[in-house]
């Protein structure tokens, strides 16, 4: 489906874009942002998840980039996650074509809102500042069912799949909130593209939207990436939980009361 890029449009795909790529580099949760405004665009909903995955690239591309520079994420340790989460999001992706995302639509709230509950009751997210957790068959086993159920999510659909990892990741290796973010920036990454990779296979990509919103969010991934690692866990943690309670109304009162 062709779509004009109007000036008004132009502005818009820009400024949401920014946005969104500064609070995904943060906290996760952009794409609540990208997926409605490409809806409004007048994309079909298949087409908007598509072109959501190549924007999305962008900025999960340039947050990674930064943390594995600044050494907050080390990709030999997190091999696992990175090969199961890549499986993962091709499986969600083809499952885009046959299966409805009503069920989805009505369970998103539920699974955000359980995260925003869990961010709230804990009390402080940072566990072990000595770095990574020992490896362990256990280990491996988190990563690779972690990565294959957040892969396929992000395959299927995608907004808060950032925020779960920060979030689960926290929680399952008891590392710092830097750590949890640079792993979740990564991952987000590699689904993103290996989703983007099945969407364009599948015709479901409108390329002119996806790369406008896409270099925004790729510049406002950078700004968020540097603030987050500058400022750390005081500045982290009280945009994560926004983001995640914001997004947890948004969901609730579209998929429940409109």
């Amino acid at each position: 489906m062709d779509v004009v890029l109007n000036f008004e449009l132009w502005i818009t795909l820009c400024s949401v874009g920014f946005l969104a790529g500064l609070i995904d580099a943060i906290a996760g949760g952009g794409g609540m942002l990208t997926i409605p405004t490409l809806l409004t665009a007048g994309l079909p909903p298949h087409v908007a998840l598509g072109t959501n995955k190549l924007a999305a690239t962008f900025g999960s591309f340039t947050a990674s980039i930064t943390f594995y520079r600044k050494k907050l994420f080390d990709i030999k340790f997190w091999r696992t996650s990175i090969l199961f989460t890549a499986i993962g999001a091709i499986a969600g992706t083809i499952m885009v074509k046959y299966l409805s995302i009503e069920f989805l639509d009505k369970a998103l709230p539920i699974l955000i809102i359980s995260t925003a509950i869990y961010t709230l009751l804990a009390k402080g997210t940072v566990y072990n500042d000595k770095g990574l957790p020992e490896e362990t068959k256990g280990l491996k086993a988190k990563q690779a069912s972690q990565g294959l159920i957040l892969g396929f999510y992000d395959g299927v659909a995608g907004p808060g799949t950032g925020a779960f990892w920060t979030s689960s990741s926290s929680a399952l290796y008891k590392i710092n909130i830097l750590l949890s973010c640079g792993l979740a920036r990564s991952t987000n990454f590699v689904s993103n593209f290996f989703s983007l990779l099945t969407f364009i296979y599948l015709g479901y990509v409108n390329l002119l939207l996806g790369v406008t919103m896409g270099i925004f969010i790729m510049l406002g991934a950078w700004v968020g990436s540097h603030w987050a690692i500058k400022f750390g866990n005081k500045f982290i943690r009280p945009v994560f939980i926004t983001v995640v309670v914001g997004m947890s109304c948004n969901l609730g009162y579209q998929a429940w009361l409109q």
